[in-house]
């Protein structure tokens, strides 16, 4: 029996067994098994033939953050892009226009957001149908993701839900946090399970349930300490550990084509936005301001940061833009930001801004900036740096440096003499 009868075989029994606290356990282990299956059917096709990403599909990281538009043939991705960028994407009232993955980079509030065009994916795209396996291989190394419906086909076609189910599938956990559990491996002494809350729902026995999915993965040794209230799904989360969480927003298109009534429904739903990229409603011009993309601004987590020097103004015209999703928006970030060495001399920091208490507010690496804030940065006095217990190997290292730098120009020098 291949993986796909197995996954169906499961699918089928968790359908026909009734979902109650006397069958959880037996929920959980199926959904242990299928959770397994389906991560062996993934790395099968990725290893077999057509496993590699397709052509345009590896595009290098730029920018402060990365959104990657996903949806459905001929909702609108490619002239949304056409809009919030400089980059211009095949645009035809037929199906499957892009066939690879088209970047652009919205310019908004100082910042430089990269967006990708992915090919439009089907139901079934987890398993490689239509090159889907590529387009979510690719959202998954974004940090955010934006799904593009159409409002017209949404009624109907459930479009919303198809698409989460194949993210969820290939394990991408749209608009939720990790379960706050501690999972580690060791080599001896059994499972040890703990748990700080009520856990109510993994059944009536949840340590039995937790060593029944440990078992199910080989894990035989393994401390696990839950302190918050999760579900099977969830400690199966933990236990694989390959998830990726990341915030999605959905943009309902082609609003012009509906009834007010069904505009308000789509509106309401969570984490969505209703509009037009033809008729211009909340999308607006290349570097105007909109609803989409304060959305996405949020989302993002961006703050911008301006620096200044002892005794002179801030320098207003370029800020720092910090992503929470990468590096975090503190003042640590901003030092590994701007350069490593000021990392290395970092002393102190005067903050103005919404997040100091008082102007300035002198701070250390873990303060956390908020947006449009204003940091002068004070390094460490030749004193200071003198007492580092490493200061003898950075001097070293300076001196190496110098001395190979020496070398290789006079090494230059009699190479041309020669010749």
């Amino acid at each position: 029996m291949g993986v796909m009868e197995k996954i169906k075989e499961i699918e089928a029994e968790m359908a026909r067994t009734q979902k109650n606290k006397a069958t959880e356990y037996h929920l959980g282990t199926l959904k242990a098994k299928l959770a397994k299956l389906r991560n062996e059917l993934l790395v099968e096709q990725s290893g077999g033939s057509g496993g590699g990403a397709g052509e345009g599909f590896e595009v290098a990281r730029l920018g402060d953050a990365r959104v990657a538009l996903i949806g459905f043939p001929s909702v609108g991705k490619s002239t949304l892009l056409g809009t919030l960028t400089e980059t211009e994407s095949e645009c035809a009232a037929y199906e499957f226009t892009t066939l690879t993955c088209i970047p652009g980079t919205l310019r908004y509030k100082g910042s430089k957001i990269q967006v990708l065009d992915l090919p439009g994916i089907i139901e079934g795209a987890a398993h490689g149908k239509g090159r889907g396996r590529e387009v979510i291989a690719c959202a998954r190394n974004c940090d955010a993701i934006l799904i593009v419906l159409d409002a017209g086909k949404e009624g109907l076609n459930r479009h919303r839900e198809i698409l989460e189910n194949e993210l969820e599938t290939v394990g991408i956990r749209l608009n939720k946090r990790p379960p706050d559990v501690t999972f580690r491996k060791k080599a001896t002494g059994g499972v040890k399970f703990s748990s700080t809350v009520v856990l109510t729902h993994l059944g009536p026995e949840p340590e039995k349930l937790c060593t029944s999915l440990l078992r199910e993965y080989r894990i035989h040794n393994a401390d696990i300490l839950i302190r918050k209230d999760i579900n099977v799904d969830e400690l199966i989360d933990v236990i694989v550990g390959n998830r990726i969480y990341m915030p999605c927003c959905y943009f309902y298109n082609k609003i012009d084509t509906i009834t007010i009534e069904e505009v308000d429904q789509l509106a309401r739903f969570p984490h969505s936005l209703v509009g037009s990229v033809s008729k211009r409603y909340n999308v607006g011009e290349r570097y105007e301001d909109d609803a989409l993309k304060t959305m996405l601004w949020d989302y993002l987590g961006l703050t911008r940061v301006f620096t200044k020097r002892k005794a002179q103004p801030p320098d207003l015209s370029e800020p720092v833009v910090l992503s929470r999703i990468r590096k975090g928006t503190t003042v640590k970030a901003l030092c590994a930001n701007v350069s490593s060495q000021l990392l290395r001399d970092f002393n102190f920091a005067y903050v103005w801004g919404k997040s100091a208490k008082h102007s300035p507010q002198r701070c250390g690496m873990n303060h956390q900036l908020a947006d449009e804030d204003v940091v002068q940065i004070v390094t460490k006095t030749n004193t200071q740096q003198k007492q580092d217990k490493n200061y003898q190997q950075l001097v070293q290292n300076h001196a190496d440096k110098y001395h190979k730098k020496k070398f290789d120009a006079k090494k230059q020098k009699q190479t041309k003499l020669r010749g």
